[in-house]
């Protein structure tokens, strides 16, 4: 069990510095949980726009905790939880934790709450924002107290205290950084989002998962196949994905905690299934008729609708984040390139003109924008386009191929695959600007096809 309580959060700041920082930035726990909530002030605005393309990191001051008893063990579990946070932080794309070398002060000694800390030792070093903790450990218990800070303001943001056992600090850490994005940027962030992707097992190809940092590795499926395009329903319980177990490629509806499920198996292939959100139906390309052709689907495989009508392959459907719209590659102007479909009214607007070969499309989270694969001249890159503008921004160039590209859930990221590493396919992460590009996660074998699951709310 892990409770956590006192939520305090004040968001205001002066008129002028909302003016100069509009300047600025231009562009699974088991167990129950408890929240004891107290009113808070309303919130006027974001700290953090993460969908500015200009972006600069905030710089966050995370003194040591402090180890309330003093105790070895007690002493680990801060180690620990100050380890876990730190690197939490610094995945995010706007957000760097800053050298502890350059602290006045410590918290840890000094105390770690409002009324016990100067704020000018931590503004005079640049710090922006400040995280305290402490820590009580007691027969395999931790409690953590956790607190952050807008230190030029001399306020508490967001303060927390979570108990459970020692093997749940990691969770414990990411609920409180769930906190954090939500006061920074009114988005709960990645932190309770998983990535499902394709990994090869003996020559073979089996669907993995992890948590949003690459950590938690837990192999899937054991077909001893191919399995390709892994898919996230929006609860997270449940994975579609294609197989060749049976010979022809299938789609394999999954229940992750359950181990149940169905196969979608109809004449010719299936394949590209997509989650709508909100919703236990997904469409997915269906060749039964002759062209391949996107449905929707029911979540036991049975066909609610056919979506498109067109001469040539339709394939790769995504959905809105309203489920109103799928995006989708069509070679029915002759070449590979995205198109987008209201289902309800029917009505079609091509999206790319610029390549020849334009595929694999995601919607953003925010329904504005669309990143898909653009190959030209045997480049691979991955491109992000405007729905409203048209504008079109390469994101990926001169660093092997790129491909497969999937938004976090609160779009300030994007999973993909690269061969940019001595030529072999691995997964990376990258803002969404596309600055900052890294490895996901080390594993043997070739990683291919991440799919970003949806985080969910602190009530949920």
């Amino acid at each position: 069990m892990v409770s956590f309580m006192g939520n305090k959060r004040y968001c205001s700041r002066d008129m002028l510095n909302k003016i100069i920082l509009s300047i600025i930035y231009c562009f699974f726990l088991p167990g129950c949980l408890f929240l004891y909530s107290v009113p808070v002030a309303a919130k006027d605005y974001n700290y953090i726009n993460i969908s500015n393309p200009f972006l600069r990191k905030t710089p966050v001051a995370v003194p040591e905790f402090k180890a309330f008893n003093g105790h070895a063990a007690e002493v680990r579990a801060g180690k620990k939880a100050w380890d876990i946070l730190k690197d939490a932080l610094n995945f995010t794309g706007y957000l760097k934790t800053m050298n502890p070398a350059a602290f006045l002060s410590h918290p840890a000694e000094t105390g770690i709450q409002l009324g016990q800390i100067n704020f000018r030792d931590w503004t005079g070093i640049g710090a922006e924002l400040l995280i305290t903790g402490g820590v009580i450990e007691a027969h395999g218990k931790v409690k953590l107290k956790l607190r952050l800070f807008d230190t030029f303001n001399a306020k508490l943001l967001v303060g927390k205290v979570y108990t459970g056992p020692r093997s749940q600090i990691r969770k414990m850490i990411h609920l409180f950084c769930s906190e954090i994005s939500y006061q920074l940027t009114g988005k709960w962030g990645v932190f309770n989002s998983k990535i499902a992707f394709i990994s090869t097992v003996k020559g073979k190809k089996e669907v993995f998962t992890c948590d949003f940092d690459g950590q938690n590795i837990k192999q899937i499926t054991f077909h001893k196949s191919i399995s390709l395009s892994p898919s996230w329903s929006f609860d997270g319980k449940w994975l579609a994905y294609v197989s060749y177990a049976r010979g022809t490629p299938q789609i394999f509806i999954k229940n992750l905690k359950e181990k149940r499920g169905t196969i979608v198996n109809y004449k010719g292939m299936n394949i590209s299934p997509d989650w709508m959100p909100g919703q236990l139906k997904l469409a997915a390309a269906l060749s039964f008729s002759g062209d391949q052709e996107i449905y929707l689907l029911t979540i036991t495989g049975e066909i609610i609708k056919r979506i498109t009508k067109s001469w040539g392959i339709d394939v790769s459907p995504s959905f809105s984040p309203d489920g109103r719209k799928i995006v989708f590659s069509s070679k029915r102007a002759g070449t590979p390139q995205i198109y987008i479909k209201d289902i309800e009214s029917e009505r079609v607007q091509r999206l790319t003109f610029k390549g020849p070969n334009n595929t694999s499309p995601a919607f953003s989270p925010d329904g504005k924008k669309v990143a898909f694969v653009g190959i030209e001249k045997n480049n691979i890159n991955i491109f992000v386009i405007n729905i409203d503008s048209g504008m079109q921004v390469q994101l990926t160039m001169n660093e092997g191929d790129n491909e497969d590209p999937s938004w976090s859930p609160d779009g300030s990221m994007l999973v993909f695959t690269s061969t940019r590493e001595g030529g072999i396919s691995r997964i990376f992460v990258m803002n969404a600007s596309g600055s900052d590009p890294r490895r996901l996660l080390k594993l043997k074998g070739k990683q291919t096809q991440p799919a970003w699951s949806m985080s969910k709310t602190m009530e949920n």
